[in-house]
């Protein structure tokens, strides 16, 4: 399939309000409102989980191997992972090199070729595109050979709003399907957002 668009809207990776450096806590909010577009095709973030290196429920929490290396930066790259065999999933990676920390994008607000998606998830139900690591990754077309890129070129566009998204519109709780660390608060959402994997 080819690209959505042959041409993608001017992008930037900046230090406000996305500074990948920082805590993944931190970086996770500040992604709510941003635009993610892989290919020219994606939407408006409305949903991230933060994961750190301390943290039991990281992939990163053991130490580095073949399949997080890239999770252990440097930061402002991606990395991809397979879950359960199925779905490929999108992070974004955080703090310095070596701290094994990152952001799942959980869900988008689809803005950008959307005939694209559609047509890669088989519905045409835009709620149903995003909602959700998995299905994001299908939408995204998302692969391992995304694994370790800069968000700050091609095929990723991140576009920053004018004006970022007001914290007390964005909600927080508890991480979805995980066992450990599940009382950390680090799931991060668009408050009343139809496209949500999952309501707050």
């Amino acid at each position: 399939m080819r690209a959505a668009c042959a041409h993608l809207p001017a992008h930037s990776l900046v230090d406000w309000p996305v500074d990948f450096s920082a805590a993944p806590a931190v970086v996770a909010p500040r992604l709510i409102g941003v635009t993610l577009l892989v290919n020219g095709a994606g939407g408006v973030i409305v949903e991230a989980e933060a994961y750190d290196g301390d943290d039991p429920a990281s992939h990163g929490y053991g130490g580095p191997t073949a399949r997080n290396a890239a999770m252990f930066g440097p930061p402002g790259r991606a990395y991809v992972y397979r879950s359960y065999g199925v779905h490929w999933c999108l992070n974004f990676v955080c703090r310095q090199t070596g701290q094994g920390a990152g952001v799942l994008i959980r869900a988008l607000e689809p803005t950008h070729g959307i005939a694209f998606m559609q047509a890669r998830r088989g519905t045409e139900d835009e709620r149903l595109l995003c909602s959700g690591p998995g299905r994001l990754g299908q939408a995204l077309g998302v692969t391992h050979a995304l694994n370790g890129m800069a968000l700050d070129a091609p095929p990723f566009a991140l576009i920053v709003p004018r004006q970022s998204v007001p914290a007390r519109a964005i909600a927080r709780g508890p991480r979805i399907g995980i066992s450990r660390a599940a009382e950390r608060p680090w799931r991060f959402g668009l408050k009343d957002s139809a496209f949500l994997s999952r309501k707050f």
